[in-house]
């Protein structure tokens, strides 16, 4: 794990399990098949290496007959298997009144289909292992609550008309990712805009960004780059950032033309 306070939640799960196994006088590799996992899988969630899914904590709680005691711990695993940026992140994100996004290289995380954001981490370089894969995409999904939540926050996006077009994750995964985008658009709290390439006048060069109003009226810029990731509380470096995402909005295609667009190139990928 990359972060002392998921590390140690694991370490607790883990111990936890093989308490209750050794009491039920079992051997990691008798638990393992009496659930449906491997040995490994036994042995290096005991030892805090490895994120047990729910499905192996309902299991185990069944078999060891731990009354629940291993199944309330889903939640707390659950937030454990998440990056610590993203936790960090999606604490946030629970806290803005307003949250505003302009992204020029691939659809913003928050409106990501689970298949474009699979892509997505599959595709990195280096490469990511399954398990990682798995990991940041159940965070990116799970962060998405924020459009759910009551009462509702102001959501605006702007994307760059590339990010429309680049078929990451194939033809299919793009198609199904321009239907999420008008469904999630035609939400009244939503707006999404697009930034068309011919666009001569561009305030947005300098990259994305992301900006949060908090609920005590303080914006928050967030800002992430190849090998860094960052949260800008000092307004001095925010005000400039919520500035020119204002310009860039106002530059972009306003919402309703926007989804229009996206249907217009929906309708060239079918």
């Amino acid at each position: 794990m990359e972060d002392d306070e998921a590390a140690a939640v694991l370490r607790a799960v883990g111990r936890q399990i093989k308490m209750w196994r050794e009491a039920a006088g079992l051997r990691q590799a008798e638990l393992g098949a009496a659930i449906g996992y491997g040995e490994e899988m036994v042995s290096s969630v005991e030892r805090g290496r490895r994120v047990p899914k729910p499905d192996f904590l309902d299991k185990a709680d069944e078999v060891l007959g731990a009354g629940g005691k291993l199944s309330t711990m889903k939640e707390d695993v659950e937030k454990a298997r998440y990056p610590k940026k993203v936790r960090d992140l999606a604490k946030l994100e629970d806290e803005a009144v307003e949250l505003g996004a302009y992204s020029n290289h691939y659809v913003h995380g928050l409106l990501q289909t689970q298949a474009y954001a699979h892509a997505l981490y599959t595709m990195r370089r280096p490469s990511y292992g399954e398990d990682e894969i798995e990991r940041h995409v159940a965070a990116r999904m799970a962060r998405q609550r924020i459009f759910d939540r009551v009462p509702h926050p102001v959501l605006t996006f702007v994307q760059e008309e590339v990010t429309l077009r680049r078929p990451i994750g194939g033809r299919s995964t793009l198609r199904q990712q321009l239907e999420h985008l008008l469904h999630v658009g035609s939400l009244r709290h939503v707006e999404i805009q697009v930034m068309p390439t011919d666009r001569e006048d561009h305030a947005g060069m300098g990259g994305p960004i992301r900006l949060l109003k908090l609920g005590d009226g303080k914006t928050i810029a967030h800002e992430e780059g190849q090998t860094s990731n960052r949260v800008i509380s000092d307004p001095r470096e925010a005000q400039p950032l919520e500035t020119r995402y204002g310009i860039i909005r106002a530059q972009a295609l306003p919402p309703r033309e926007s989804l229009a667009f996206i249907e217009k190139i929906l309708g060239e990928e079918t």
